[in-house]
């Protein structure tokens, strides 16, 4: 792999023990994908941040890289800790894993890593333009990323990616080049699709499909008609869940589709296979459900704002945890709706998600909009799951039906 003088001289630890760290993690990479070269990254954004996730071994790497004088070089933050961490004693997490936590982010900060824990970055001043090249690692935020902002990052494991904010670089191989981006399949959607729970039974039901396929190429969709900015998030997270994509091509949507035509070879999906997908993620009963969870991935504003509009005036029945990140927070404290939510009882969980707060054992059940929670709660907590449109699973929490509210 070709280095120019500047990596040459990171590599041979001219500029820090933790930049030659970083240099060595990020060209045996690039060898491992045959890269030619590096390239410059503007953003990063770092998973393995929870306690829960890294342990000891990750927290003692984060200290000497920050011993080692490792600093970002470029705007990078940080995928959901395992806590809120502001107000992790009113969520019930052991004092002995917040301090852990707490250590995990600090030596963040230290290496001028902004501690904005949040797997939605393009939501609180993490926004790469289209073309730009980032190191990014959370799987949903990826594929967003690459897909509706039109910026090139490979899935990163926590460690290269911290490795590319130390350096400002990564090889440039996978989704950094133009003709690993290239559509290879095409899925016509045959469905109406509204809530953010059909977007996740439409990237549930793709993404199965594409792990059957060879090589999992990138997919071409066509036959949506409109979707939000929420619902894309929903669909981003289930597709990379469920389908391991990195990247996907929406007719009329994304920034990319329009420079390809359609690939010949076809898949539909109908709204039976929507429906299907969405049932296979429903276990539980909602009347026996002990925890109800909104913001996989992290809530925008505007899903907040609704959340208060169902909540005024109301007390929730069951534990109800509204997870954003911390600017999102902010911004609902400004406008009053924070207020209206944590009167009901039900609780903001800043900083964190159900996917990563070390809440196994804790419940029983798990109602959500999220099919990317649904694969995690089923999975790492064994909880039982209830996928429901968004609405609703504000009406459970309150134990109201859809049909009471109406």
């Amino acid at each position: 792999m070709r280095l120019s003088s500047v990596e040459r001289a990171m590599l041979a630890g001219e500029q820090g023990r933790a930049t030659q760290k970083a240099m060595e993690i990020l060209v045996a990479l690039g060898t491992i994908y045959d890269a030619e070269h590096m390239v410059p990254v503007t953003s990063v954004q770092i998973a393995g941040v929870s306690y829960d996730n890294l342990g000891e071994a990750g927290l003692h790497f984060l200290t000497q890289l920050q011993v080692g004088g490792g600093k970002a070089r470029v705007l990078t933050t940080l995928n959901p800790a395992g806590m809120d961490v502001e107000n992790w004693q009113k969520l019930g997490i052991d004092p002995g894993f917040a301090g852990k936590q707490l250590q995990v982010i600090h030596a963040f900060a230290r290496m001028n890593v902004i501690t904005t824990c949040t797997c939605t970055p393009y939501l609180s001043g993490n926004v790469p333009h289209f073309g730009e090249h980032i190191a990014w690692s959370e799987s949903s935020a990826v594929c967003y990323a690459n897909s509706m902002l039109g910026a090139r990052s490979n899935r990163e494991g926590g460690p290269s990616a911290l490795a590319a904010a130390l350096t400002g670089r990564t090889p440039a191989y996978g989704m950094h080049l133009d003709e690993e981006r290239r559509p290879g399949i095409t899925f016509v959607v045959e469905a109406d699709l509204v809530e953010n729970d059909d977007y996740g039974g439409l990237g549930k039901a793709i993404g199965e499909r594409m792990q059957a396929l060879e090589g999992k190429p990138v997919p071409y969709i066509r036959g949506l008609k409109q979707a939000s900015l929420e619902n894309m998030k929903s669909f981003a997270a289930s597709l990379a869940t469920y389908g391991g994509a990195a990247l996907f091509h929406m007719k009329g949507v994304t920034p990319e589709a329009g420079q390809f035509s359609p690939p010949g070879e076809a898949i539909s999906i109908s709204a039976a296979d929507v429906v299907k997908a969405k049932l296979e993620l429903t276990d539980g009963d909602p009347l026996q459900a002990d925890f109800v969870s909104l913001g996989c991935p992290h809530l925008s504003i505007k899903e907040i704002a609704r959340i208060a509009e169902l909540l005024e005036g109301k007390q929730v029945v069951k534990e109800f945890w509204i997870t954003t990140a911390r600017p999102t927070k902010q911004i609902a404290d400004r406008m009053g709706y924070s207020q209206v939510i944590e009167a009901s009882g039900a609780k903001f969980a800043a900083d964190t998600c159900c996917v990563v707060a070390p809440i196994k054992g804790r419940f029983s059940a798990l109602v959500t909009d999220s099919a990317k929670a649904c694969y995690y709660a089923a999975g790492k907590n064994q909880f039982q799951t209830i996928l429901k449109p968004f609405d609703e699973v504000v009406l459970t929490a309150i134990g109201e039906s859809h049909q009471e509210a109406a």
